[in-house]
Order: C-alpha cells, then structure tokens, then sequence
C-alpha cells in the first residue's frame, strides 16, 4: 500500500489549474476524420492531445506513449509534425492505432486497397458459422456475417490494418450504413426490443459489405492529414509495459494509463476483440490494470523506465482518471503523482489540469463512472 507522505502531500500542493474550455468542446466536426476510424471506450478527445503536444513538445520531437488505445496521441502527433512511438497489449488497440498510422495516402489509393483485399476474401471457403458463438451470431444475417468472417481473415493475412479498422468501424449500429442487426455503436449490445424484427423487418435483412466499407473509407478521408504532414512518422507496438523496450532518448511521454477498475476494455469492446482473436471474454486474461496492486506495479515500472530515457528539460504528463467514488485514502491521479515521486529520478511535478469529463466520454453504468481527469506534468531537470 502507497500511502502519501508528507512530502508527496508538498508535491501534490501545486496549485491545479482548470482545463481550458475549449477541451469541453466537441472536436467531431474539425478534427481530422482519422481520429473516428472505429469508436473505442475512454477514448481521449484530440483536441485535448492537440493541446497537449502542441505545448509541451517541438516539431521533430518523439513522442512516447505506452497505453495508446484508440491511437489518439500517436496519431495527433504524426498530424502536428512528430516523430510518435505507441504500445499497448489489446489487439484491438493495435490495428486500430496501426491502421491509423499506416493509412493510404489518398482514398483512391485506400479504396483500390478495400476492393483487392475484398476479392482475395471472396476466394476463402466459406466459414462454418456453428464453430461461431452464438452471441456473435445474434447480431449479423448470416450471408453478413460470412462476408465478415472472411474479410477479417484477408485483412489479417495481409496485415492491411487501415482497412481492418474501417470494417470494425461499421461492424455494429442501427443505422443502414453498418453490418449489424439493431445494435449499440459504442459497446455492442441488440436494441431488438426497440426495434422488433415485425416492426422493423428491413434492419434485419442482409446487408452487403463491400459498399458499406467504400463509403466508410470515403467518410474517413473527408478531412484527411494536411500534405505537408506525411512525412511524420509513426510506430506501435504490441507490447506490455513491462516489456517495452524504451529508446535512448524521448522527448515527451504523453499517455493516458488504464483506470484500475473503471473501465473493462475486453467487455466493452467484446465484439470487435472475437473477430481479431476468436475468443470470448471469459477466455481472455484482462487487458487493463484492473486491481490496484497491479496498477501501482504498472506504474511504478513506468516511473522508472520513462526518468532513464527522458531528455534534459523534456516531460512526462499522464492523464489520469478520477471515479465519483473513489476510496477517502486515495484518488488514483494522487496515487501515480506519489509513485512518480518516489520512482521518477529527476522528473519533478510542475503542473496539474483538473478536467471534467462529459458523461458521453467516459462515464459508464449509468454515469457512476470515471467523472474527471487530472493531467499531471512532470519535467525532467535541465
């Protein structure tokens, strides 16, 4: 157990600043279409990670971060002109954040890439759809769900993650331009009570994949990387924490750690996990650090790898995630600002941002979830 001592407490007494309001804003009607390949839960907003890269890290800079997710900062980064090394260990979190980092240049290019993978998935035998779950096949027609099955297994063959990603990111919805019967978009659960196979008959009817991914593909480039970016780049890794190998020298860490047991990625993202892996949950070991032992080890590890390899005057800042009802002892953004402080050699805290988080973002079960966020910045001494 960490308990915060007296000079943690002096180290957590910098005086917090609010968020600037234009975090609160939405970013989905400016923010480059890239970021919104496929949704993914406790996904970071871009403008916060915009922000955040812009001020505290140069052009040319590398950017390390190593619980990427939904790839938001490795992404940003390569946008604003940086040099971006990502980890995580969920396979979704790998082809999502890859495709984002190896997309085709232009949609054309990405469009002749979709119809050659498609022809190569129709050459597969077809799959045999009693050796698929039977939650899995609740939410596709059958016809649907064997084009998916084999196009999942093409893109794989062919490591094309790009268009992986934009398959995941029409796998489930109610609206026509998606695969599934009636369903949720962010976590995949039916909605057949609100819309009843009698009432609404056409949303159970086949529904061809092809044309449904070109028009994601098309959605994707509506506000593409400007040019003179692309000469960014970009590198994930499939890779724990504890077995990352950290470069010589980073510029900036920006990441934003798993909330201990606010969040369960493998549950929230289920669906799209049993096309990438073929397991259920429960045969799965959890993704996130899901306990608080195993939080403060992760954490602990971090401090002391990120403090070797980060540069003279450079930083380290974490997002963390603060619940409704967190313990009287601890909130968690305490809790890594105490083992940075005793972990970290040479990173000392200079800044805190207190951020409330919108419902929308990151609350789940019925908003008794994660409520706000401090971003704690930690600077290494010249």
């Amino acid at each position: 157990m960490i308990l915060l001592n007296e000079h943690t407490q002096e180290f957590l007494g910098i005086k917090k600043r609010h968020a600037p309001t234009k975090w609160s804003a939405s970013c989905s009607h400016s923010e480059c279409t890239f970021h919104q390949l496929s949704p993914y839960i406790g996904k970071l907003k871009s403008t916060i990670a915009a922000e955040l890269i812009s001020r505290y890290t140069n052009v040319g800079d590398l950017v390390l971060d190593p619980f990427s997710g939904s790839g938001t900062i490795p992404l940003e980064s390569v946008l604003m002109g940086r040099r971006a090394l990502s980890a995580d260990i969920s396979p979704y979190s790998k082809v999502l954040t890859t495709g984002k980092l190896t997309a085709p240049a232009t949609v054309n290019e990405a469009l002749k890439h979709a119809e050659k993978i498609w022809k190569q998935s129709q050459l597969k035998p077809l799959p045999d759809l009693r050796k698929v779950p039977a939650w899995v096949r609740a939410f596709f027609h059958p016809k649907t769900l064997k084009d998916i099955v084999r196009l999942v297994e093409a893109c794989k063959e062919t490591n094309n993650y790009f268009v992986l990603s934009c398959l995941l990111g029409i796998l489930h919805h109610q609206r026509p331009g998606f695969l599934s019967f009636p369903s949720s978009h962010l976590v995949p659960y039916l909605r057949d009570k609100k819309y009843p196979i009698d009432l609404y008959p056409e949303m159970y009817q086949y529904r061809e994949v092809l044309p449904r991914l070109k028009a994601k593909i098309i959605r994707t480039y509506k506000r593409p990387p400007n040019e003179k970016n692309t000469t960014a780049k970009g590198k994930h890794l499939f890779k724990r924490v504890e077995k990352l190998t950290f470069p010589k020298q980073v510029d900036c860490m920006i990441t934003s750690p798993p909330y201990m047991n606010m969040l369960d990625y493998s549950r929230d993202n289920r669906l799209r996990l049993w096309f990438l892996t073929g397991c259920n949950i429960k045969d799965r070991k959890q993704e996130a650090m899901n306990n608080k032992d195993a939080f403060i080890g992760g954490m602990q590890l971090l401090a002391s790898k990120c403090s070797k390899v980060i540069k003279p005057g450079g930083y380290a800042i974490l997002i963390v995630g603060d619940k409704s009802r967190t313990s009287k002892k601890y909130k968690p953004h305490e809790l890594v600002a105490s083992i940075f402080s005793e972990w970290a050699d040479g990173l000392h805290l200079e800044e805190v941002i207190e951020d409330s988080i919108p419902d929308v973002r990151r609350a789940r079960r019925d908003c008794k979830g994660t409520k706000n966020e401090h971003v704690l910045v930690f600077r290494k001494a010249q």
